[in-house]
């Protein structure tokens, strides 16, 4: 059955191919503003289609009503079968290359005839790009390098996007009769950044029916393998998901096993090597061939001199002398988080009011949110002038007089402009209850340039959390170049807070940094830049980076109640010299 986010991925599809058919703009925006309209359901599709009252909703016409409906009825409909036999699936393709958008997809397509990635790049190597309008030297060498970061991140997924795509598969086998026990494993369950494919693990006193369910699912487009014990599948996404059935004298075992990480799994079989034993996914067995009757990971961990050792930690960075010498950090927890920071409203580039989003907060049993729209110079993100800060401030004291639940504070997200100064003057700074800095242009400075420029926006007084420090998107975009250790010693220097980007597309700062920057007493915060209500919910995605980068609660500013953020705040300007 269609989703929603599906039927918004088919209009998004369809108004692309408008666009590299040469159709007019209006037509093709108008598939592009229903797609956006069928974002933001949070209604089922179906039962708003039946009901007629998507008809209602602002972006849907009569016309692509009518597409809707059939496409939910029959899985597609006239105009999607027209454009996808005029514009090749290849062709679709160019459009993940970054700086690919549908009109240079079309402009190569009518006049170079390039139907694929592979076709592109052979024209870029061949400096055929750079003599057609609006491309040039510069944007064929960046395409070049876009497409070379593709094939390197080629078969991996967000995590986000396989946690959402093997959720309805581990909920389908686990509700098969006869199932006792399930579990996901691999990197998915030790929170990776990306993910390869995923693996499931079950409990079962039959295993065959179990299978047949796996392998029927709808997203299954091929089964690559069925047997009695596993199963693998390719979903239409092209995620491969593998299935294991096991005894349930081995499920301890196999848990740690298919968990990972091989590094880890290495350390821990040397380890129990050296005590006489020898583990693998069957069982800890001894000289004598008998295994222990460990019922789960925490017993087999004791039984090898180990405290418990936390999935996102288990990639040997430490954690096996840690857990010997009972020096393992007591991890960080969703429900440690009190609220958080950096949320966009419809006031820059969000989707939802301010009210809006505090409700979302409030659901989530947040006791504070605060807000984090684009500064001026964000024009191409809606970014608020002067008296728009101002404007803001007066909906934030109202909600707060209003005596909500929740406290709101009141923040922007300012770009790091070119030479590290910060958006707006000082005087507006300094009526905000924190500033969270962040660059969102020029990308291509050399190192020094680029650690100068965030330097100097960390050094002044008014900024309280440097956003997303590195500028990654991941699968799509790498870094900018930047020391940073540098950076982490900055934030240390100048009581600035880094920031945990949660949105499953940033996860920056990656949690290897998190860790070092966790060692030398840097502060750190979770953010979701959440653009809409739903997604204020992906703090959860940092608080895994934060488990993998070792934090405690005490390590994170967003643990604190709303008082103790007012104190810390106050307490800083008092420090920094701005009170």
């Amino acid at each position: 059955m269609l989703t929603s986010n599906d039927v918004a991925a088919i209009l998004n599809e369809v108004a692309v191919m408008l666009e590299i058919t040469g159709a007019t703009v209006f037509r093709s925006r108008a598939f592009r503003n229903a797609a956006h309209a069928v974002e933001e359901l949070t209604t089922s599709i179906h039962d708003l289609v039946t009901t007629g009252e998507l008809r209602k909703i602002r972006g849907i016409g009569k016309s692509i009503f009518s597409d809707i409906e059939n496409l939910l009825a029959h899985g597609s409909f006239a105009l999607y079968d027209e454009l996808r036999t005029a514009v090749p699936e290849s062709v679709l393709d160019m459009l993940r290359v970054s700086g690919m958008g549908p009109k240079k997809v079309k402009l190569v397509y009518d006049t170079l005839g390039i139907h694929s990635v592979e076709d592109l790049e052979r024209a870029g190597r061949d400096g055929l790009l750079a003599a057609l309008p609006g491309f040039g030297e510069k944007t064929q060498g960046n395409i070049l390098r876009a497409i070379e970061r593709m094939k390197k991140y080629q078969g991996r997924f967000l995590l986000s996007t396989a946690e959402n795509q093997a959720q309805p598969i581990v909920q389908g086998v686990a509700s098969v009769p006869g199932v006792s026990r399930h579990l996901i494993t691999g990197s998915l369950r030790r929170r990776r950044e990306t993910i390869g494919d995923v693996d499931i693990l079950v409990c079962a006193s039959d295993a065959e029916p179990v299978m047949e369910r796996f392998t029927s699912f709808d997203t299954v487009a091929s089964v690559n393998a069925k047997g009695p014990t596993k199963s693998s599948v390719i979903l239409t996404s092209g995620l491969q998901v593998d299935l294991r059935v096991v005894k349930e004298e081995e499920f301890a075992f196999a848990s740690h096993y298919f968990t990972g990480s091989k590094e880890h799994n290495t350390e821990i079989r040397a380890r129990a090597k050296k005590m006489g034993l020898r583990l693998n996914e069957y069982g800890l067995f001894d000289s004598k061939e008998h295994s222990d009757p460990c019922g789960d990971e925490a017993a087999l961990f004791a039984r090898l001199g180990l405290d418990y050792i936390a999935p996102e930690l288990r990639e040997n960075t430490g954690e096996i002398e840690a857990a010997k010498n009972h020096t393992l950090p007591a991890l960080i927890e969703e429900g440690d988080i009190h609220g958080v920071f950096h949320c966009h409203t419809n006031r820059s580039d969000g989707h939802n009011t301010l009210a809006e989003m505090v409700g979302a907060a409030d659901a989530l049993g947040h006791a504070f949110f605060g807000t984090g729209d684009h500064s001026q110079t964000a024009v191409y993100a809606g970014g608020l002038n002067v008296d728009a800060v101002r404007a803001q401030r007066r909906e934030v004291d109202a909600l707060n007089r209003a005596g909500g639940r929740v406290a709101v504070f009141h923040g922007v997200e300012s770009d790091i402009l070119a030479d590290g100064s910060l958006d707006y003057p000082d005087d507006v700074l300094g009526e905000l209850d924190y500033v969270v800095a962040s660059v969102h242009s020029q990308f291509t400075m050399g190192e020094a340039q680029m650690t100068r420029r965030i330097v100097r926006a960390m050094s002044n007084p008014h900024t309280v959390i440097l956003g997303h420090p590195t500028g990654r998107i991941l699968l799509k975009r790498d870094g900018y170049a930047v020391n940073l250790r540098t950076i982490i010693d900055a934030a240390v220097e100048y009581e600035v807070a880094l920031e945990i980007n949660a949105h499953p597309y940033r996860l920056d700062l990656d949690w290897r940094h998190v860790r070092a920057a966790r060692d030398v007493g840097a502060m750190i915060v979770i953010n979701p830049d959440a653009h809409n209500t739903d997604e204020v919910a992906y703090v959860r995605y940092g608080v895994g980076v934060a488990r993998k980068g070792w934090l405690e609660k005490k390590d994170v500013l967003n643990t604190r109640t709303p008082s103790q953020v007012r104190q810390y705040l106050r307490e800083r300007r008092v420090r920094r010299g701005i009170a």
